[in-house]
C-alpha cells in the first residue's frame, strides 16, 4: 500500500494564514505609508526618499539569500524556520513605529545636511535599514516553511494560493486604511489637543499613532505562526557556503529565469508606491473620510481583481501551463494599465465623476486580476525550483530560494523607488512645492481643477499606468521559453517522494 504524503493539519495552516496576514499588515505600514510619509507629511525632498529607499531595498534584497543561508544552516528541535518565526514579532513592532518617530519636519529652506534636515534625513535612512533587516529575519522562513510543512505538491500550491490570498488580504487592510486612519487621528489630535500646533504637525503624529496601532495587531497576528506551524520535511544533511548560495540562485536555471523575471518586471511596482499620493492629491485632496471611499473603489477593485485571479489559481495549473499562465497573464496585464493614462488623459479634471470612476474600478480590477496570478505563479514556481535543485544535487535550498521571492520583492521596489523620484524631481513635485500643495489643500483648494498644478496630476496618473505597463512585457522576456515544464516537475516530485519513502523505511530498520 501506498505510505501517505506527509502534510499539514487544518489548524496549522488557519494558524500559518493568520500569522501571514499580521506579517503583510506590518509590511504595508512600511511599504504603503512610509514613503508617502516622508515626502509628503514631513517634506523630505522626492529625490532623498527615492536614494534611501532604493540603497536600503538593494542592502536589503542582498542580505535575504544571506538569511536563506542562515536558515539553511539552522538545525533545532523545532526546526530550521520556527525558531526566527517566534523571535521576530515583537522586534519588528518596536522598529516599525520608530521608521515614524523623527525630528519634527524638513526645512525646504535649509540645505539636506545643515541641521535638523540632517537629523532628519539620517534617522529615516538609519531606521529603514534597520527595519528591513528585521523584516527579513521572518520573512525568508516565513515563506520557506512552506516547503518543509507538506510532502504533497498539490497540498502546497494549495496553502501557496491562499498564502497569497491572506497576503493580498493583511497587505490590503493596511494599504487602504493606514492613510486615511492616520489623516483622521491627525485631524483629531489638531482639533482637540492645544498642544498640536498646525495641521501637519497633527498629520505627523497621526501617521505614528496609526504605526503602533497597527503594529501591534499586525505582530500579535505574526506571533501565531511561530507559535503553531510544525516542520514535515526534514533539512538536507547538506548545506551550501553563502558564497555557493549565491551562485546556486543564478545556476538553477528555473530560478534565475523567475528572479530575471520579477526584476525587469520592477516598473509594476510604482502602482502601489503611487496609489496613495494619486488618491491624496488628486482624489480625496488630503479628506481622511473620501481618502476611505477612493481607495476603497480604486483600490478595492484592485484586490477584488488579485483575490480572484488567486482563488482560481491552483485549478487554472490543473489544466494549463505554469509558464503559459504566468506569461499570458503578464502580458494582458499591460492593457489596462496603459488605458488608464488614455482615461487620464481624456478628461483630466474630471476623474471623479461616477462613469470615470467606473471606468477605473474595471481597469484596475483586470489589472489587479493579472497581478494577483503571476505573483501565486512566481510562489509556485519558485517552490518547483526547490524540488529541482532537490532532485539534481541533493539538497534543499527552501530558504534560499523563497529568500529570492522577498529579494525580487525588494529589489523591484527599489527600483520602482528611483524611478518614481525622478519624475517627482522631473515635474517639482517635492519638498517647497509639496509643502505649498498641502497649504493650499488646508485653504480649501483642489488641486485636479488648478492649472497650475496639473504636470502634479499628470505625473501620479503616469506613474500608476505607464511603467507598469512597460514592467509587465518585460517581465515575459526571461520566462517566455521556462525550463521546467509541469511534467518534467511531476515526475522529479515522484521520485523525490519514493527518495524520501526508502530513507524512511532504512532508518526504521536500522532501529
Amino acid at each position: 500500500m501506498e505510505k501517505k504524503l506527509k502534510t499539514y493539519t487544518a489548524k496549522e495552516r488557519n494558524m500559518y494564514l493568520i500569522g501571514l496576514v499580521g506579517q503583510n499588515i506590518i509590511y504595508n505600514i512600511i511599504g504603503a505609508a512610509l514613503a508617502y510619509y516622508l515626502q509628503f507629511t514631513i517634506l523630505i525632498p522626492a529625490i532623498a526618499v527615492s536614494v534611501i529607499m532604493f540603497l536600503a531595498r538593494v542592502w536589503d534584497a542582498f542580505n535575504d539569500p544571506m538569511m536563506g543561508t542562515i536558515v539553511d544552516k539552522t538545525r533545532t528541535k523545532i526546526g530550521k524556520c520556527r525558531p526566527y518565526l517566534l523571535a521576530v514579532p515583537i522586534p519588528i513592532l518596536i522598529i516599525t513605529v520608530l521608521c515614524f518617530v523623527n525630528f519634527g519636519f524638513y526645512d525646504p529652506a535649509m540645505a539636506m545636511f545643515e541641521g535638523k534636515n540632517a537629523l532628519i534625513v539620517i534617522w529615516a535612512a538609519f531606521t529603514y535599514i534597520l527595519w528591513g533587516m528585521a523584516y527579513t529575519v521572518g520573512d525568508i522562513p516565513l515563506w520557506g516553511v512552506t516547503a518543509l510543512m507538506s510532502e504533497s505538491a498539490k497540498d502546497r500550491e494549495k496553502l501557496l494560493s491562499l498564502a497569497r490570498i491572506v497576503a493580498g488580504l493583511g497587505g490590503g487592510i493596511a494599504m487602504l486604511t493606514v492613510q486615511p486612519v492616520a489623516l483622521a487621528l491627525g485631524n483629531f489630535f489638531y482639533q482637540k489637543f492645544d498642544s498640536v500646533a498646525s495641521a501637519p504637525e497633527g498629520e505627523r503624529l497621526g501617521f505614528i499613532a496609526a504605526a503602533l496601532i497597527y503594529g501591534i495587531v499586525g505582530s500579535g497576528l505574526f506571533q501565531l505562526t511561530g507559535i503553531f506551524v510544525r516542520e514535515r520535511i526534514p533539512a538536507s544533511k547538506e548545506t551550501y557556503t553563502l558564497k555557493k548560495n549565491f551562485s546556486l540562485m543564478w545556476t538553477n536555471k528555473p530560478f534565475r529565469q523567475i528572479l530575471l523575471s520579477g526584476v525587469l518586471g520592477s516598473p509594476k511596482m510604482l502602482l502601489a508606491l503611487a496609489a496613495l499620493p494619486l488618491v491624496s492629491y488628486y482624489y480625496a485632496t488630503k479628506d481622511p473620510l473620501k481618502s476611505i471611499l477612493y481607495v476603497a473603489l480604486l483600490g478595492g477593485g484592485v484586490f477584488i481583481g488579485q483575490f480572484i485571479a488567486m482563488g482560481l489559481a491552483p485549478k487554472l495549473t490543473e489544466r494549463y501551463e505554469k509558464k503559459d499562465l504566468y506569461n499570458y497573464a503578464n502580458l494582458l496585464g499591460a492593457i489596462p494599465y496603459a488605458l488608464m493614462f488614455v482615461v487620464y488623459l481624456s478628461a483630466p479634471q474630471e476623474l471623479t465623476r461616477p462613469i470615470y470612476l467606473f471606468i477605473c474600478f474595471l481597469l484596475f480590477s483586470v489589472g489587479g486580476a493579472t497581478m494577483g496570478l503571476t505573483t501565486v505563479l512566481q510562489s509556485f514556481m519558485i517552490a518547483d525550483a526547490v524540488d529541482y535543485e532537490d532532485y539534481h544535487n541533493n539538497i534543499r535550498p527552501d530558504g534560499v530560494f523563497f529568500s529570492g521571492q522577498t529579494f525580487i520583492a525588494k529589489l523591484t521596489t527599489g527600483i520602482a523607488t528611483i524611478i518614481s523620484g525622478l519624475a517627482y524631481h522631473f515635474v517639482g513635485f517635492s519638498d517647497k512645492a509639496v509643502e505649498e500643495l498641502n497649504a493650499f489643500i488646508e485653504q480649501g483648494g483642489i488641486p485636479r481643477v488648478e492649472d497650475k498644478y496639473s504636470r502634479y496630476m499628470l505625473v501620479l496618473f503616469f506613474l500608476v499606468s505607464i511603467p507598469p505597463a512597460i514592467g509587465s512585457i518585460l517581465s515575459v522576456i526571461p520566462t517566455w521559453k521556462y525550463a521546467l515544464p509541469d511534467k518534467e516537475h511531476k515526475k522529479m516530485l515522484e521520485a523525490l517522494n519514493e527518495r524520501r519513502r526508502e530513507n524512511d523505511s532504512g532508518n526504521e530498520e536500522d532501529e
